[in-house]
């Protein structure tokens, strides 16, 4: 061909040694170490665990975070501070200017509880609810029994337009290294009750396609999914909702749109060591109603934020995007083309095809 001609319109011709080097590189991009979010950072000593976390009241709170095996401050502000090491029970400079130093002491206070002294101020860490095994509760502002009574008798909100037919895959049964977790059939949630009849976890087909692919990409990594829910029924939405008071209704949907969990195309998930068999460390809790579940939180320990970031990374590459609000919440990303659905679980079948949803 000419010379002349637009470059889309040339045959171009190159080396077959390029050929494979391009090939190669394009392999790479998908190939499982493409997920990681950096190197691995190292765990932290354990006895820095109990004094990371948050500090102060809703206005005035401190992250005692670390930070390539440091320990460092963030204000409210956003203002960093570098400790230099483990303050327990001891003053430490952790900031000092010509003009002002700020002494900071780690402490417990006579009750036991920890406490973060800056200069004069003492402030108290921050459990947000978590218990001493690690679940997140909340005091419903209404008797569940009487939520779930009005649950069952409300009717979704009618829907217009055309909606895929559903077809709920039961993952579970996918694959063996996909465990579930599902606190919402146990007493062990934030509720304090059971409000799932049984401990089972579906998708709609395409979206439970696409986290299995998840689960292969991870596991030459050394990790599993463990699924602590996907559908939802819309009643037990609603009894979210009613059960919850104001200051946490970000952290659940609410049933007058219809929840992504409705439609069978959300997932709550973390990840597991499959040697070990337990679940990895995140910067905050399961269902845990404070700033510790947004996927940005910067406090926690460099490890548990590559954790987070590793399980962002994987999923996001099969279609699926985290919710704002909290870091073990995905969407996939045909969710509106799916209906809210109301079926409890002991009305779906039990094999890897679709069972009956009406």
């Amino acid at each position: 061909m000419p010379d002349d001609l637009p470059l889309p319109l040339r045959r171009i011709s190159f080396p077959a040694g390029v050929i494979l080097f391009l090939l190669g590189c394009a392999a790479f991009a998908q190939a499982p170490n493409a997920l990681l979010p950096g190197p691995k950072p190292a765990d932290v000593p354990e006895h820095w665990k109990p004094w990371i976390g948050d500090y102060g009241t809703e206005s005035v709170n401190f992250i005692v975070g670390e930070s390539e095996g440091r320990l460092l401050i963030i204000d409210n502000h956003g203002k960093k501070w570098d400790l230099p090491s483990l303050p327990t029970e001891e003053s430490v400079v952790a900031e000092r200017t010509s003009t002002t130093q700020v002494i900071v002491t780690f402490e417990r206070n006579p009750s036991g509880a920890q406490e973060l002294l800056t200069n004069d101020l003492g402030w108290s860490k921050r459990t947000y609810g978590v218990d001493d095994q690690h679940v997140a509760r909340m005091k419903p502002v209404h008797p569940i029994d009487e939520l779930r009574s009005l649950a069952f008798a409300a009717k979704p909100p009618r829907e217009s337009g055309s909606f895929r037919k559903p077809e709920l895959v039961e993952l579970a049964l996918l694959n063996p290294s996909i465990h579930l977790d599902i606190r919402y059939a146990t007493s062990n949630d934030f509720l304090g009750t059971p409000v799932y009849s049984q401990a089972r976890a579906f998708l709609q087909r395409p979206a439970a396609d696409a986290l299995l692919r998840v689960q292969r990409k991870l596991k030459p990594l050394g990790y599993g999914l463990l699924i602590h829910d996907a559908y939802r029924p819309w009643y037990v939405t609603k009894i979210f909702w009613d059960a919850t008071p104001p200051e946490g209704k970000i952290f659940v949907a609410d049933p007058a749109q219809g929840s992504r969990h409705n439609r069978a195309c959300a997932v709550d998930l973390t990840l597991y060591d499959l040697i070990t068999g337990k679940p990895v460390e995140m910067p905050g809790t399961y269902d845990e109603m404070s700033p510790r579940s947004f996927p940005d939180y910067p406090g926690g320990t460099s490890l548990q934020r590559w954790h987070r970031d590793l399980l962002r990374r994987a999923m996001e590459s099969q279609g699926f995007t985290v919710y704002q609000s909290e870091w073990w919440h995905f969407d996939y990303q045909d969710w509106r083309e799916y209906p809210i659905l109301n079926v409890p679980f002991e009305k779906l079948g039990s094999t890897r095809d679709s069972p009956e949803v009406h």
